[in-house]
């Protein structure tokens, strides 16, 4: 049970952050480039914009793995 609600509140807590990861990433970028509009040069991530990608990518893997531990614990038995 306390299992539970700690997996759950830590999902809730990855949610966010995995939010703001990605928000921040596009804060840079045009409006059309955070509804998916297409960049027409391509550049290579340096320094703080590699930093933040690196933390998303981490982000969504934890996110990913914990919503499948959390369905694994919280199935009937």
């Amino acid at each position: 049970m306390i299992l539970n609600v700690f997996l759950g509140i830590a999902q809730i807590i990855l949610a966010v952050a995995l939010i703001a990861a990605v928000l921040i990433q596009s804060k840079g970028e045009e409006l059309g480039g955070v509804f998916g509009g297409a960049q027409s040069v391509y550049q290579t991530r340096r320094g703080v914009d590699k930093l933040l990608f690196t933390i998303t990518v981490f982000l969504a893997i934890a996110f990913f793995i914990l919503a499948i531990v959390n369905v694994i614990l919280s199935a009937p038995r």
